[in-house]
């Protein structure tokens, strides 16, 4: 719980330094901010490595996952289409409803409603004793499936907003070869996992795809440059690891103070907001990003419309797996609502293409609120988890 709430202590903290700082430190804030934004990258590098080193599968029966990773597909579908959908008929004007552009704004940056925080989540239902049951080992399937489909998703969304160009059919074929080589060589290579070899791998992943968009940029300008987001390669270069669970206090240590970092760094990463008329900033050419910002108590309403939207499309598991109690299905969809830094990276990639305006705050705030409902919902999968364990046992039917 200290986890979570520390994580949403650290991703105010950057909000509330993202509007103080450009005033503080002037002409000066623009280096500080490269520089922030580097450190972002490589510490969500690090995260991904990690969460593709938890994706551990049996090759030989990869039949056996296809209804799994269909499931975690729709669970995470449906929260960002509910989001979307939200963003474009209540935050928009009526002008906007059936507007392309806003359309494609509006599903890359809702996108962050989608994936299920793996590290938050199975870190907290391992700690309170759940490791064995099944909600444990179906939803430890789920939210890495979950996690997949939300990066090989972000592709053709971020292809959307760049418009398609030749630089599309070099991503794809990167893409498609980063995948092949994550399925052929899953677990396969025997590497040092200790924090400072992740930490060292995160770093040269994010110089390789900085490489490639500052090449290309150099070669064909900004608007034809390819850059490919860290997410997928630092995911694949996980995969390709044979895990080590190195279960040491000071692993622990420094991979939370990373993870800590990656969210204050993310919270730095927001726009001004206080005092900023977007329809008057020139940069902005964006729908989304030129929205009048609202006052704090209706985006307090939204966040909590956001909140609830988004995780009542996590319940759908519950419509899955009828051979097990209801109880544990609706264990498995509440355990989906933890929300962590999967979504903070898509919304920091979102800003990247101008998704400013009350829709990226209600985005940021959203995330917050989700993180520290994280403890009671694992309270809640816990009791219901229990209670089916207790159910099965006098029914006679082993976990």
């Amino acid at each position: 719980m200290k986890k979570v709430i520390l994580f949403s202590l650290f991703l105010m903290f950057g909000l509330v330094a993202s509007q103080t700082f450009p005033g503080l430190m002037g002409e000066n804030y623009i280096y500080f901010k490269q520089i922030s934004n580097i450190l972002l990258f490589i510490c969500l590098s690090f995260i991904m490595i990690n969460v593709g080193r938890e994706f551990e599968i049996e090759k030989t029966k990869w039949r056996s996952y296809s209804k799994d990773y269909l499931v975690a597909m729709a669970t995470a579908a449906f929260p960002w289409i509910f989001v979307a959908i939200y963003f474009v008929f209540v935050l928009l004007p009526s002008q906007y409803w059936f507007d392309s552009e806003a359309w494609k704004e509006n599903l890359l940056l809702s996108r962050f409603a989608a994936p299920t925080s793996a590290g938050i989540l199975f870190t907290m239902l391992a700690a309170a004793g759940l490791k064995s049951t099944w909600v444990y080992k179906k939803v430890q399937v789920l939210a890495i499936f979950d996690d997949l489909d939300t990066i090989l998703l972000m592709i053709p969304l971020q292809v959307m907003m760049v418009g398609l160009r030749w630089q599309l059919f070099v991503i794809v074929f990167i893409v498609s070869l980063l995948l092949i080589i994550g399925w052929k060589k899953l677990a396969s290579y025997d590497m040092r996992q200790d924090w400072k070899a992740i930490l060292f791998y995160a770093i040269v992943v994010f110089s390789i795809t900085q490489s490639v968009y500052l090449g290309t940029k150099y070669l064909y300008g900004e608007e034809a440059s390819i850059h490919i987001e860290v997410l997928l390669p630092a995911f694949i270069l996980g995969m390709v690891m044979k895990h080590k669970h190195i279960d040491t206090p000071s692993e622990h240590r420094v991979t939370d103070l990373i993870s800590y970092i990656f969210m204050f760094l993310v919270g730095l990463s927001m726009p001004a907001f206080f005092g900023v008329d977007f329809k008057e900033i020139s940069e902005v050419v964006t729908i989304t990003g030129s929205q009048p910002f609202m006052s704090w108590e209706v985006i307090a309403f939204h966040v909590i419309i956001v909140t609830i939207l988004s995780n009542i499309g996590k319940l759908f598991p519950i419509f899955t797996y009828k051979e097990r109690l209801l109880k544990e299905r609706l264990a498995i969809s509440i355990g989906m609502f933890t929300r962590g830094e999967v979504g903070a990276g898509i919304i920091f990639i979102s800003i990247g293409y101008n998704l400013g305006g009350p829709a990226l705050m209600i985005s940021v705030l959203t995330l917050v609120l989700n993180l520290i409902l994280t403890g009671f919902f694992v309270i809640w999968v816990r009791r219901l988890t229990k209670s089916a364990m207790e159910q099965n046992k006098l029914a006679g039917i082993e976990d």
